[in-house]
């Protein structure tokens, strides 16, 4: 099989392509702020394996830097431009645990080595960031303003994590073909604020991307506290939702709706 792909629960998702060991977004809290984790098992110290870690924007629950201290020595952390100078605490801990730091930029592509390659593949794989339609800022601190991304994983397969995204006209053609999209398809809270895919846009952006196969990912997992009974279905259904919206808008795209620590493998054909 060409990836194998593992969500561990809202835009957290190990890519395993070529021997190498790609990690998006890592959230390892039980709780962050008003947060609590809801659905599935905190991670084990085995999701924190990787040989690059691909931070999609600056919000809490994607550059977490209590999570990025749970790396490796030596992993590689790919990041939007200007992040290092927006988040001190990404300076931090980068130092602190030897995290070497990569900015990027859309259309910036990053080579990713596996650290001791397995003799099942090559032991690279590309990375290209390309566009998000998010406000990616780190808020509520500081003025920077640092762009949203998502990533394209080129390997025997070609995987998409979207991070943070509305839909946007270019998206196609600046992700290109691929085999594997993960696409977020909820959110946090019982409401979903602009720049976000819920299920029926992430289904729309299926039919557009138009990949072998497509994980659902950034639902069910954290919800805010005391809000259990505001809008319950905007937790539970996303996954289901956009796996029925896909059907009618979609019909060529299979989705794999994983549960938390659950591992699809695809095979690669671009």
């Amino acid at each position: 099989m060409a990836v194998e792909v593992t969500w561990w629960g809202h835009a957290t998702v190990t890519v395993a392509d070529s021997g190498v060991r790609v990690l998006t977004d890592p959230l390892f809290a039980r709780r962050l702020a008003h947060l609590r984790r809801r659905r599935g098992a905190l991670p084990p110290p085995a999701a924190a394996r990787a040989d690059a870690v691909l931070v999609s924007h600056l919000h809490a629950d994607h550059l977490h830097p209590a999570s990025l201290a749970r790396l490796a020595p030596g992993t590689r952390l790919v990041v939007p431009y200007g992040a290092a100078a927006a988040v001190p605490g990404l300076r931090r801990v980068a130092a602190a645990r030897g995290l070497p730091v990569t900015e990027v930029r859309p259309g910036d592509t990053v080579a990713v080595r596996a650290a001791s390659p397995d003799g099942y593949g090559p032991g690279e794989v590309t990375v290209r960031a390309v566009h998000a339609a998010h406000d990616g800022r780190r808020l509520p601190y500081g003025p920077h303003r640092v762009p949203a991304l998502g990533y394209v994983v080129h390997g025997a397969a070609t995987t998409y994590f979207a991070g943070d995204t509305g839909l946007f006209d270019t998206m196609a053609a600046e992700v290109g073909p691929c085999d594997v999209a993960l696409l977020p398809v909820g959110g946090w809270g019982p409401f979903l604020g602009h720049g976000h895919l819920n299920a029926r846009r992430a289904a729309e952006a299926a039919a557009r991307l138009g990949p072998a196969g497509a994980v659902p990912v950034h639902y069910g997992t954290y919800w805010p506290i005391g809000l259990d009974a505001v809008r319950p279905y905007e937790f539970h259904s996303p996954g289901d939702e956009f796996a029925r919206q896909a059907g009618l808008l979609a019909p060529g795209v299979t989705v794999h709706r994983l549960a938390h620590g659950e591992s699809v493998r695809l095979a690669g054909s671009r």
